[in-house]
């Protein structure tokens, strides 16, 4: 068993989860596709390695059945979500992003999940026709989708992710073209356009989009080169193709020629390794870094019982004074003193008096004067020389 092969799929599907919160802020049909796509695909290599290690039996045929379908639905999965994301960035980068209206934004979310999940399923069901038996399972990779290498073949399960990774190639050039236009306003403009994006979390979907895209185009065509090594096979009819469909085909590694195999891991390494550069795009930005420090705030608090910082410098405040001293009192060293209030006369008199307390310089004793007012009011005096009128 090689244990490389589990632990680089199972730390890429932790991996793309990490920039999940911020992309689901966003509502990045996309993206959110993208990384749901990244982590299943991880997920079912990272199992099959570990249950077909060293072994080619056929364990798990109903499980086989199932992933297998899935593998070809992410051979063209993640070009698509590639694609959607560029088409929303040029929608975002054009100048009637910002007057679109609900009605427009609806007919645009439907468009991206159209392409990231239905084109998937209706690319699973077009692999049945050039499907010549049920599955392979190849000793330490586990169960694989099978394909009659035909002209149909290559039309069916090798060109539509080429051609949607050169679409992808032209809607980044044309949100290319749009920043260059309004490159000085853009920061603005994507303000204006509501959609959740800084400029620097926009050239982030726009290379991360390019790179996978290219990525993506570079293992298809290889792929596409490898299978082709033994020659196609004619299209005679459907009976032909489909003879002893519910067979299942074992591939041991000894019988399995080096190159063949040393390209079979490569192709294998594409999922985790796709994984990994999406969540190098987006583990260390701005929103991940915020999400982090939450989920640590979380941990300590929730997890460990810590209890959250507090600030300890005691506030300072100024209070007027006849004193000399003239600076600033602490709180955390003054002591409280309960105020004294001069006695409220009867609620029955029409008017009440006020006191007013003066210092005298030449004892320091206090004078006080006598105000009649039209309402109840009170003198309140604080040691420390504060002289004023409070009225209540």
């Amino acid at each position: 068993m090689h244990v490389g092969l589990p632990i680089s799929a199972f730390i890429a599907a932790v991996l793309v989860l990490i920039p999940l919160p911020s992309h689901w802020r966003a509502k990045n049909i996309g993206t959110l596709s993208m990384i749901a796509w990244l982590f299943i695909s991880n997920i079912i290599y990272a199992i099959n390695s570990v249950i077909w290690a060293g072994s080619v039996l056929n364990v798990a045929p109903v499980w086989c059945d199932i992933v297998t379908k899935i593998i070809i639905g992410a051979n063209i999965a993640l070009p698509a979500t590639c694609l959607c994301v560029c088409m929303q960035l040029a929608r975002i980068a054009s100048v009637s992003q910002a007057r679109l209206t609900h009605r427009d934004k609806l007919r645009g979310t439907l468009i991206d999940i159209t392409i990231c999940w239905l084109l998937p399923m209706i690319f699973m069901a077009l692999h049945y026709i050039v499907q010549g038996h049920r599955f392979d399972i190849v000793e330490d990779f586990g169960c694989r989708p099978t394909v009659y290498v035909s002209i149909a073949g290559i039309c069916i399960i090798w060109i539509p992710p080429i051609v949607v990774s050169l679409l992808t190639m032209g809607y980044a050039a044309v949100a290319l073209k749009h920043f260059f236009c309004r490159r000085i306003s853009f920061a603005k403009h994507l303000r204006d356009s509501k959609s959740g994006l800084s400029t620097s979390q926009y050239f982030r979907l726009m290379s991360m989009s390019v790179i996978e895209m290219f990525w993506s185009l570079v293992i298809t065509s290889l792929d596409l080169w490898l299978a082709c090594q033994g020659g196609l096979q004619p299209w005679i009819s459907w009976e032909n193709v489909h003879v002893g469909f519910s067979q299942v085909w074992y591939f041991p590694t000894v019988l399995i020629p080096p190159t063949t195999l040393a390209w079979f891991y490569a192709i294998w390494f594409v999922v985790p390794i796709s994984g990994a550069l999406f969540s190098v795009f987006f583990s260390f930005g701005d929103d991940a870094m915020k999400d982090y420090r939450k989920s640590l705030q979380w941990f300590r608090t929730m997890v460990l019982r810590i209890p959250p910082r507090t600030n300890h410098h005691p506030t300072v405040i100024e209070l007027p004074s006849f004193n000399r001293h003239r600076g600033p009192i602490s709180n955390s060293t003054l002591p409280p003193i309960p105020p004294r209030a001069v006695p409220r006369p009867p609620k029955s008199a029409s008017h009440i008096s006020y006191y007013e307390m003066t210092p005298n310089s030449e004892d320091g004793s206090f004078v006080y004067s006598r105000e009649d007012l039209p309402r109840y009011s009170y003198y309140v005096y604080r040691p420390g020389g504060m002289n004023g009128r409070y009225i209540v």
